[in-house]
């Protein structure tokens, strides 16, 4: 993993932990998502959005939702605070896996477009651009909370 992650810069330790981090998709080596994690106390905060190396075209915005563990050992709750079609299931899904992994409220900025991936987009493609990213987020987590300990 820590081969094909670039990294970004980190905050000072009085401040909550942000971390800027891009790898590439996994059957589309030109295209990177890039990704902007917060580590507040109480809540993640991440933004999510791609690129294409040979483009020069930006994603547009798009959705943010919010997600929080159920005390009861249910699914987590969510709500969507700003909807794009495109990228709303993908949003939700994340923000839920990472509050349950996590056990505290989580944000989701998403703005991914997996088009620009190998196949065009199929499901198959963005499955693993998902396990991807919760893999490289909770990773993250995880050094975060050895390093405090």
């Amino acid at each position: 993993m820590a081969s094909t992650l670039q990294s970004g810069s980190t905050a000072p330790s009085a401040t909550p932990a942000t971390h800027e981090l891009s790898f590439p998709l996994p059957r589309a080596p030109q295209s990177h998502i890039h990704l902007r994690l917060t580590n507040h106390t109480t809540s993640v905060l991440l933004f999510l959005t791609t690129s294409v190396e040979s483009t020069s075209t930006l994603s547009s915005l798009g959705s943010f939702v919010y997600a929080m563990p159920n005390r009861t050992g249910g699914q987590p709750l969510s709500t969507p605070l700003y909807t794009q079609g495109s990228t709303l299931d993908f949003a939700t899904r994340l923000a839920r896996l990472l509050a349950k992994k996590l056990g505290k409220p989580v944000y989701v900025g998403n703005s991914i477009s997996f088009a620009g991936a190998g196949m065009g987009g199929t499901v198959e493609e963005e499955m693993e651009g998902f396990r991807r990213c919760v893999d490289v987020v909770v990773g993250v987590l995880e050094r975060d909370k050895k390093a405090k300990e």
